[in-house]
């Protein structure tokens, strides 16, 4: 009986030594990234010659807690909000879906990803919400 508790032992000892490490792993290749930032995301798409970005944002997007910005494309323009977790960037689509005009809808102009919030002016076209996800950082 005694062998048995010892091995049991051992074995949990394995396997918490073992979920540890890969934990550890995960977060170094990046998996523990769970928001992205304004400053960071700015400064990619600042790389881009065809984009131009201000701070002048809308009310909604003034009250993101990380920050908001907007960037013009050459078709289209975007506001990037940027909550503090995702439950912030929830409360930016629900501000936003609680002030729009009756007649807009925004079911296609309204973009999430993590704790950025994206509101654009027009339908986005891959390409520019490529050029867009390629630098949310």
């Amino acid at each position: 009986m005694t062998r048995v508790l010892e091995w049991v032992a051992v074995r949990r000892t394995v396997l918490l030594g073992f979920a540890g490490g890969l934990l550890a792993f995960v977060a170094a290749c990046g998996g523990g990234v769970s928001t992205y930032t304004a400053e960071k995301t700015r400064a990619c798409l600042k790389e881009n010659p065809t984009i131009r970005i201000r701070s002048k944002v809308d009310f909604v997007a003034s009250t993101a807690l990380g920050g908001a910005f907007h960037v013009r494309l050459p078709g289209n323009q975007v506001t990037m909000s940027f909550g503090a977790d995702r439950e912030s960037a929830r409360s930016l689509t629900q501000a936003y879906k609680r002030f729009k005009g009756k007649n807009i809808g925004l079911e296609d102009v309204l973009k999430v990803e993590k704790n950025a919030v994206m509101l654009w002016e027009a339908h986005p076209e891959p390409p520019d919400l490529a050029t867009i996800h390629d630098c949310l950082k």
